[in-house]
């Protein structure tokens, strides 16, 4: 199996961390309107009568395009640094999950909310590129950086709570606060000239940069794609869910939803710490396992048991989340843009493409079955990572060239 050569005597520079930190607060910020337009689904079903499937399709629409797109935009931020892009596809991602609730058809909504899917596909590859430059390539300092991302994703149910429950779905043009306010932050973060612009001495990057693993790094994909089916279907139909098994209102929903948002925060912060001991491979494969008995969970325990399977889910499909994003970067260490977009951008949205087939089959059955069959993936992502192989970390290589990769 091909390995990355990068070995070197010098120590690894320390992360950057206020730069860092502004891009955690602004990815969390973006990552606000992937949780909400799942938050969004039990005020169009209450509001607007939907069906199960018609409810998932709005989730579908986020994710299509973005999945789409994704590989696009590692693709360009591969061969040229676009700063430009985080302040613009935050303000798009807000925009268009503000103007869901106030558009009357159904189309115009799945226009809107795909419009929204477009601008966090933007946003990710790049801000990744940046925030490895910042990290100097610290796992640890990554999993801070998508901890950012996993409290926007926790944050979305509350926000939109708050805002929706109160004022009903016209009032949803008040959800593009927390864009502006990404905007800003991603502005402050890129005022550093070392982070918006490619580093001085580029010159054979490239060539230093080792051999991509395309098999480990496919494998990899598999596995993260499993995980977004499992956490896309969850997220979806979770607050509808509970309130069913549990017979409580939509303060409950919203409170199984912010649980299995907030135990990512837990879950990304302990991935790094335990990567750090035991291997990032070996802590994701061990992640998976577990995360099957949780899901089962979920699926099949009565009452207020629920919440704490819930919880136990939440990690087990976060801890290795960071660790997905630097595994993918060590595997294609001459895309890292690609390689960014597809592990933190297009395996992630694409578990909203099979959102309409849990959706179609609980409308046929209950949204008990249509649930069950995600028990199953975790375990198939296991599979895929039994035998992936740890890759030479890229902390002390020389900073990357992402003016002129080439392949």
């Amino acid at each position: 199996m091909p390995t990355n050569h990068l070995a070197s005597s010098a120590p690894p520079r320390a992360p950057r961390t206020g730069p860092l930190t502004l891009l955690s607060l602004g990815h969390a910020c973006v990552d606000i309107y992937q949780g909400a337009v799942a938050a969004l689904v039990p005020f169009f079903v209450a509001e607007r009568a939907y069906t199960y499937a018609a409810a998932s399709g709005i989730v579908l629409a986020a994710a299509l395009l973005s999945s789409v797109v994704q590989p696009l935009f590692g693709a360009l931020t591969d061969r040229w640094t676009m700063p430009w892009l985080l302040p613009v596809s935050t303000v798009l991602g807000g925009t268009g999950v503000a103007l869901a609730g106030i558009m009357h058809s159904y189309p115009l909504t799945l226009l809107v909310v795909a419009l929204s899917g477009i601008g966090v596909a933007a946003y990710h590859p790049e801000a990744a590129r940046v925030a490895r430059r910042a990290s100097r390539g610290s796992h640890t300092a990554m999993g801070w950086f998508s901890l950012g991302g996993n409290l926007g994703f926790a944050a979305a149910p509350l926000m939109v709570s708050a805002v929706v429950a109160t004022g009903g779905l016209h009032a949803s043009p008040l959800l593009v606060v927390p864009a502006l306010a990404g905007a800003a932050l991603c502005l402050a973060a890129l005022r550093s000239a070392t982070l918006s612009s490619p580093p001085a001495n580029t010159a054979g990057s490239a060539g230093r940069a080792g051999t991509d693993d395309w098999p480990s790094f496919l494998r990899l994909t598999g596995a993260i794609v499993c995980r977004s089916v499992v956490f896309v279907g969850l997220s979806t139909f979770i607050s509808l869910y509970v309130r069913q098994r549990t017979g409580g209102d939509q303060v409950s929903g919203t409170a199984a939803l912010f649980v299995l948002y907030l135990g990512g925060a837990v879950g990304t912060v302990a991935g790094g710490r335990l990567a750090r001991r035991f291997g990032r491979v070996a802590v994701a494969r061990w992640s998976y396992a577990l995360s099957v008995p949780a899901v089962a969970g979920v699926v099949y325990v009565p009452g207020p048991l629920l919440y704490l399977c819930v919880a136990l889910t939440s990690a087990g499909l976060y801890v290795p989340f960071s660790l997905h994003v630097t595994l993918g970067q060590d595997y294609l260490p001459r895309r890292v843009g690609t390689a960014s977009g597809v592990t933190l951008g297009l395996a992630v949205s694409v578990g909203g493409i099979a959102s309409p087939l849990v959706g179609t089959l609980a409308d046929a059955t209950t949204l008990q079955t249509g649930l069950a069959p995600l028990i199953v993936l975790p375990a198939l992502g296991w599979l895929l990572l039994r035998r992936l192989q740890e890759p030479v970390q890229l902390e002390t290589a020389p900073p990357l060239r992402h003016s002129a990769a080439r392949g």
